[in-house]
């Protein structure tokens, strides 16, 4: 007897799953290995001598050409790479010059923070764009579109840390209703343990009366001033999704079943769009890792964002690089997580 019509089916889905998985594991690696080269290339090209940088600008040149020889600098490039990629495999990415300790443990340090950061003002920039394109597309073309399509103009526009100052002059100088740059209070921060290294967490955990409201007056600006910048990107994009979905076919006969225009776009265009949706919030969320470096620097969050921009002015190129392929490493596989997401849930892209 021959196959069955449906096994067919199901063996052919099950190649395509197969074939799909292998492509996204291989661009992912591809990626991956790529950011390596670029960080690798940077080090090369950069001004900076880590033999001057261990022996000094005095010392004699049998001694620089030791430090070079036990850096390994006096190798062929590709055999500095391979030693460089082996190493980071290994979880070292060197010494900070600024700061005397690992590369890796200070990362491990401080991305805690600007992930607690970035996650809050990912929830609250997607709350709000969802809601902000949805009320758009219920009247396009009207004032509320109109307010909606300028409050995404100004917040592509303006620059973060602008926005952050003007922050702090206002609910914290003037007004007095948000707290200033940090984390935690100094009589808080130093009396509570931070095994996680993220406020809200370790405050929680730490059970001191006012500890996590502190923590939560201090998060507040500086995740809405990352917020207005990725609530501008979902609304956008997801009001101009929304109003292509709503000229298709299926919209036209549900209109004609009396659905009401929101009950349409909540339960049939909006579903339909999650694919973009998912696309879009994963590009904001790599956007706020972006902007953590001017954010943390503004509000003075100890984070990685202020971390690089502290080792940029002190050229501390270990500390660089390795930021560099940290915040890299998290730009890749948000981004490979999220196309993940949407072949499961958009058919068209499984094909």
């Amino acid at each position: 007897m021959g196959v069955s019509v449906p096994r067919r089916a199901t063996a052919r889905r099950g190649r395509r799953f197969v074939w799909g998985l292998v492509t996204w594991f291989a661009t992912l690696a591809v990626t991956l290995a790529g950011l390596l080269v670029f960080t690798f290339a940077l080090g090369e090209t950069s001004p900076a001598d880590p033999a001057l940088h261990l022996v000094g600008d005095h010392a004699s040149d049998a001694t620089y050409q030791a430090a070079r020889r036990s850096l390994g600098l006096d190798q062929p490039v590709a055999t500095r790479f391979v030693a460089y990629v082996d190493r980071v495999l290994h979880g070292d990415l060197g010494t900070s010059w600024a700061t005397g300790d690992s590369v890796a443990a200070d990362i491990a340090r401080v991305f805690p923070a600007t992930l607690e950061l970035s996650t809050v003002a990912l929830a609250i920039g997607t709350i709000v764009g969802l809601t902000l394109a949805v009320l758009s597309a219920l009247r396009p073309g009207g004032t509320l579109d109109a307010v909606v399509r300028i409050v995404s103009l100004i917040g592509y526009s303006v620059p973060i840390f602008w926005l952050g100052l003007l922050m702090l002059l206002l609910f914290y100088a003037r007004l007095h209703w948000a707290a200033g740059p940090g984390q935690l209070d100094d009589l808080i921060a130093y009396t509570i343990d931070r095994p996680t290294g993220s406020a809200l967490f370790d405050t929680w955990l730490s059970g001191q009366p006012g500890a996590l409201t502190d923590a939560l007056k201090h998060m507040i600006l500086p995740a809405l001033v990352l917020a207005v910048h990725v609530l501008a990107g979902i609304a956008r994009l997801t009001r101009a999704a929304l109003l292509a979905e709503l000229d298709k076919d299926y919209v036209v006969a549900a209109r004609a079943r009396g659905a009401g225009r929101l009950r349409i776009i909540l339960c049939h265009a909006l579903p339909n769009v999650s694919g973009v949706v998912v696309t879009v919030v994963a590009l904001g969320y790599t956007t706020l890792l972006e902007g953590a470096i001017f954010t943390e620097t503004v509000f003075a969050w100890p984070g990685i964002g202020r971390y690089m921009s502290t080792a940029v002015f002190a050229a501390d190129m270990p500390a660089i690089l390795g930021g560099t392929l940290a915040i890299g490493t998290a730009f890749v596989t948000v981004n490979a997580v999220a196309d993940l997401i949407v072949r499961r849930l958009d058919p068209r892209v499984r094909a």
